[in-house]
């Protein structure tokens, strides 16, 4: 029954695209005219033939719409990188590559698929009840991963009159409405028939991407206390598995160095051992803990945390420190920032595709801090909840006499009859920041 009604809702979404690419403002309307008429009319009634007349109009639309001979090329520049509610403009040329002018013409990106996959829509149909209100669960949870898909919200852009042979620049404009990876397929260019209903339709395929970076907000300089900590390997080791050290110097051979400092090249050079003088390093090194483990009503709570982790991936000062940004996806994941290692950018690019952890419990996000707890100098902790594996991983991280900043996401509601959100706001390192009014409450840290 959920295949049947996944391959239902796919060819009405296809159906649904094809349409809205198709059919002009007009044209809708008019198709939406005959199936009213068609509904209400009968033989013997006047509806009988407004439907017929209109359906000879637009007939006449679609045929017409077959003639649209058009040959361009295209090329774009789009950036790399763009900000979820920031609009994005870049230049898009468009050659005409007929012996006519071209004019009437729209041009429009295409993006990728937006439906969601079989398994995506399989495992969403698990949390809709097998009674009752089953088809409009279904429904719901359709339009929803629908919503999580489209990055972009786009429309047609007008072009101007195209001489033949001759090339025209136009600015298009995209709204980002969430993070993420967007893949644009190519180019669309549209003219209406001479009746205005029905769009002659050119495609180019023009692979592009860019990154839809993650919403920032504004928060208060944070200072985290914390000592610095013996870093073995130093800044090399910082993002890498290994056991190297910084480099210093070269120096004779003493008894008791291991054979792996013995620097070859310069002993084949002078004819006696030569070793590699290397130096660990105390610095400081703050966690940046993200937690992934949202449930299905925890969506947006989910992209608010990851929103302000991008927040403090920026502000925190990282020229004579190391950021390491923890994380479960479907792997244990740690990202490192700072001192020559990586940057807040690139940190921006890791947080734009995190995607939601439903196949390990929170005891793994534990387990990876744990494995680095003795590196750290501080934590800042971005928490979808504040359970018991959660609160677990606080005390734990306050027995090292690690500083902490926990901060809780959740809806304002849960004011309401919360007796964990009494005690743990006795916490002064415990804040919790409500949805709708988070750039208020993280100007109060």
């Amino acid at each position: 029954m959920t295949r049947l009604i996944y391959l239902l809702l796919s060819w009405l979404a296809i159906i649904e695209k094809w349409g809205k690419q198709s059919f002009t403002s007009n044209g809708m309307m008019i198709l939406g005219s005959i199936l009213f008429a068609s509904v209400i009319g009968g033989m013997e009634t006047l509806a009988y033939q407004i439907v017929t007349f209109l359906l000879c109009i637009l007939a006449l639309s679609i045929l017409c719409s077959r003639f649209f001979a058009f040959k361009f090329r295209a090329t774009r520049q789009l950036p790399r990188f763009a900000s979820v509610g920031i609009p994005l403009s870049y230049r898009v040329i468009v050659e005409n590559q007929t012996n006519k002018p071209q004019q009437n013409l729209e041009i429009r990106e295409m993006f990728g698929n937006f439906r969601p996959t079989w398994s995506e829509f399989q495992q969403a149909a698990k949390s809709s009840p097998k009674k009752g209100l089953y088809l409009i669960h279904l429904w719901q949870q359709w339009t929803g991963l629908i919503r999580q898909k489209q990055l972009f919200k786009t429309k047609f852009s007008n072009l101007p009159t195209l001489a033949p042979h001759s090339k025209t620049e136009i600015i298009l404009t995209l709204e980002p409405l969430r993070r993420g990876k967007v893949n644009l397929h190519g180019i669309m260019i549209t003219r209406a028939d001479p009746f205005g209903l029905f769009n002659g339709i050119k495609r180019l395929l023009l692979r592009d991407s860019c990154y839809i970076l993650p919403k920032r907000y504004p928060v208060p300089p944070i200072a985290l206390l914390g000592s610095r900590k013996y870093q073995s390997g130093g800044v090399s080791l910082a993002s890498s598995v290994g056991d190297s050290e910084e480099f210093m110097s070269l120096r004779e051979y003493r008894p008791g160095d291991p054979l792996r400092k013995i620097h070859w090249k310069s002993w084949a050079k002078v004819g006696k051992p030569i070793v590699k003088e290397e130096n660990d390093e105390f610095f400081v090194r703050h966690a940046l803990i993200l937690d992934t483990f949202a449930s299905e009503s925890q969506f947006e709570t989910l992209e608010e945390a990851i929103s302000i982790a991008a927040s403090f991936a920026c502000q925190v000062q990282t020229q004579d420190s190391l950021l390491d940004l923890m994380f479960v996806g479907t792997q244990a994941y740690c990202f490192t920032s700072g001192r020559s290692v990586g940057n807040a950018k690139e940190m921006l690019q890791i947080l734009a595709s995190v995607t939601v952890c439903r196949h390990k419990n929170f005891e793994s996000l534990t387990s990876l801090v744990m494995n680095r707890a003795n590196l750290l100098s501080g934590c800042i902790c971005i928490l979808l909840d504040w359970d018991e594996p959660r609160q677990a991983l606080a005390q734990y991280l306050e027995q090292l006499g690690l500083p902490l900043l926990l901060l809780v996401i959740g809806a304002e509601n849960r004011f309401n009859n919360s007796d964990w959100l009494e005690k743990s706001q006795t916490r002064a390192n415990f804040h919790y920041l409500r949805l709708g009014q988070i750039a208020e409450d993280l100007l109060t840290l």
